[in-house]
């Protein structure tokens, strides 16, 4: 009995023995990690610089012709010929089709007719009353036979300038057979072809749009018109268009309308920027991405596009304080161009801000810039001669 007992002490001094040096072992590990401090985090910082940044306003226009007209029948007929090819560039006045003109054609002839018999009249009437004017200075016709003469004379004269209109009328109409280009421009798809027949001021023959220059069209919102009419008192205010999607060169142009009202269903007022289209590079109809100048911001404390993180409240950057830790801070953008931004409120000029490796960042957290040189390690001791 006595010897059992002595065994369960021995196995009890043991396990005490054990689990103190396992204590203290541990103890020491974890003094150890509680003396380290935590790692900077690697992030790229950057400068708040000073400069002047201008407020662009971008929206999406659509190119529109100069000038565009369907072209349509002025009188009933049939389409004779068709002069023009789908999509070729006109000239002013030159032919696009022509009617069949043998109607109208011999209505002139018959106003021609009736002129000439009218003049016939007309002359027979003049010289009637001369020769009455000389008999009535003889004695041998009275006030009233001189009078009647002179009364035909002018009535003669009268229906020669009706005659003489309709005459007009019926070459005009004989003119109306043959469509000319009101402008210089490009004529669209044909329309009618030779056999067809046309209705007066219903019948659409062809379709021709100016494009040398050409109409940007395009609304912007009702804010923005304090900016707008203060940009265009110097006179056309510059526009620059692509194309969505492409990345070729921004095509010049010069806006020079804005409408007389805002358009109550949106809250935008329409405006028009001309540009040259010398090349053909725009056809109307084109979806354009439209950008301009509003005004210009001086002094303006500007950092990069990455900088700037969205959060629940707005934007905020992370700006570098002179320990290394980080703050995190809400800014106002005022505007952003060409991969930078100009704060209006939450920054100054000289501070530092962080551009990259925002996501493992807190409010205190310790960095280092990462785009730093390392410290090259210490080279061995030489041993001292002896």
């Amino acid at each position: 009995m006595k010897k059992n007992i002595r065994i369960v002490f021995a196995l009890a001094a043991a396990a005490l023995a054990l689990g103190a040096g396992w204590y203290a072992s541990n103890a020491g590990k974890t003094s150890v990690v509680a003396s380290k401090s935590p790692a900077p985090v690697p992030v790229t910082i950057a400068t708040a610089k000073s400069g002047e940044m201008p407020v662009l306003l971008s929206v999406v226009g659509r190119a529109e012709a100069y000038e565009g007209v369907t072209l349509k029948s002025r009188l009933d007929g049939q389409v004779l010929s068709v002069a023009y090819t789908e999509g070729q560039a006109v000239r002013q006045g030159e032919v696009l089709l022509q009617l069949d003109p043998a109607d109208f054609a011999a209505r002139v002839r018959q106003a021609e007719a009736v002129v000439a018999r009218d003049q016939a009249q007309l002359a027979k009437a003049q010289a009637d009353v001369e020769r009455y004017l000389g008999l009535k200075a003889r004695g041998f016709v009275s006030d009233e036979k001189v009078n009647e003469v002179r009364t035909n004379a002018a009535a003669a004269a009268a229906t020669l300038q009706a005659d003489q209109a309709a005459l007009e009328l019926a070459r005009l109409q004989l003119s109306y057979t043959t469509v000319r280009a009101p402008f210089a421009g490009v004529v669209g798809a044909r329309l009618v072809f030779p056999g067809s027949s046309v209705k007066i001021n219903d019948t659409a023959l062809a379709v021709v749009n100016r494009v040398h220059p050409l109409y940007v069209t395009f609304s912007v919102p009702e804010r923005h018109l304090p900016a707008l009419h203060l940009a265009t008192k110097a006179g056309p205010m510059p526009v620059q268009v692509m194309l969505p999607g492409s990345k070729s060169a921004l095509i010049a142009a010069q806006a020079r309308f804005i409408d007389n009202a805002v358009d109550p269903a949106t809250g935008t007022i329409l405006m028009k920027a001309v540009l040259d289209n010398r090349e053909s590079r725009l056809t109307p109809g084109q979806f354009l991405n439209v950008s301009m100048v509003l005004e210009k911001l001086l002094d303006a404390v500007i950092v990069p596009n990455e900088a700037i993180q969205q959060g629940a409240e707005g934007n905020f950057l992370y700006v570098v304080k002179a320990d290394d830790t980080v703050e995190m801070r809400k800014v106002v953008v005022a505007a952003s161009y060409q991969g930078a931004s100009a704060i209006a409120q939450g920054l100054a000029q000289g501070e530092t801000v962080v551009t990259d490796g925002q996501l493992r960042l807190t409010p205190g957290a310790l960095v280092r810039n990462s785009a730093a040189q390392p410290a090259p390690a210490a080279a061995p001791a030489t041993p001292a001669a002896r």
